[in-house]
């Protein structure tokens, strides 16, 4: 049985499934010895915060993402497109670049759009090595097609890869919502590969 040949609902549910077995992979394995293993400040511990209410921005016309600006921990790059491999995996972006996952919400349309990057890769901290730092109140600015969406950051987890809250980043809203998504915590001299995954919720204003 397809994906694409399931209910809605069930088709969803799988497409989230599927696609959060590569953020385990949004860190990069064999990394050299002078790529700390922590990235800075980390995250504050999960909490249950509200998704923002009702009465904010109206969603934007949709545009396919062209870029990301956060001025806050100095990322400025191109943003490419992400889907699932054959094998139902989320596709990842190469290291350097950030990419919107397109079988999602654009951002500044209904819903919780999804951006990912690596926290760092062979060559050292990569697009998203800050994303810890960000903070309430701080701007994420997204070029697209269409314009420019522009959100503010609501607040940041950081949560074990198998307790990761696939509703609250992909639930079902009318809102015009943002997740950034990228690996945290301290990173094991096994496995290379980091046990957490940073996220940020943020609304468009």
């Amino acid at each position: 049985m397809s994906v694409s040949s399931t209910r809605p609902s069930l088709r969803r549910h799988l497409l989230l499934t599927l696609a959060l077995t590569a953020l385990a992979s949004l860190g990069v394995d064999d990394l050299g010895a002078d790529v700390p293993a922590t990235p800075p400040i980390a995250a504050p511990a999960p909490v249950d915060m509200p998704e923002p209410k009702p009465g904010l921005a109206d969603p934007l016309p949709g545009g396919d993402p062209l870029a990301v600006r956060i001025d806050a921990i100095g990322v400025d790059v191109p943003l490419g497109a992400v889907g699932l491999k054959p094998d139902g995996a989320m596709q990842t972006p190469a290291t350097g670049h950030a990419a919107w996952y397109s079988p999602g919400p654009r951002p500044g349309e209904r819903g919780g759009a999804v951006l990912v990057a690596h926290v760092a890769g062979r060559g050292g901290p990569d697009v998203f090595w800050r994303l810890g730092e960000l903070r309430p109140g701080d701007v994420v600015s997204v070029q697209h097609t269409a314009g420019t969406s522009t959100f503010v950051v609501d607040h940041v987890t950081q949560t074990p890869k198998e307790a990761l809250p696939v509703e609250r980043i992909w639930g079902d809203t009318r809102r015009p919502l943002l997740r950034l998504i990228t690996c945290g915590g301290t990173r094991s001299p096994q496995t290379g590969r980091y046990p957490d995954n940073t996220v940020v919720y943020a609304h468009l204003v």
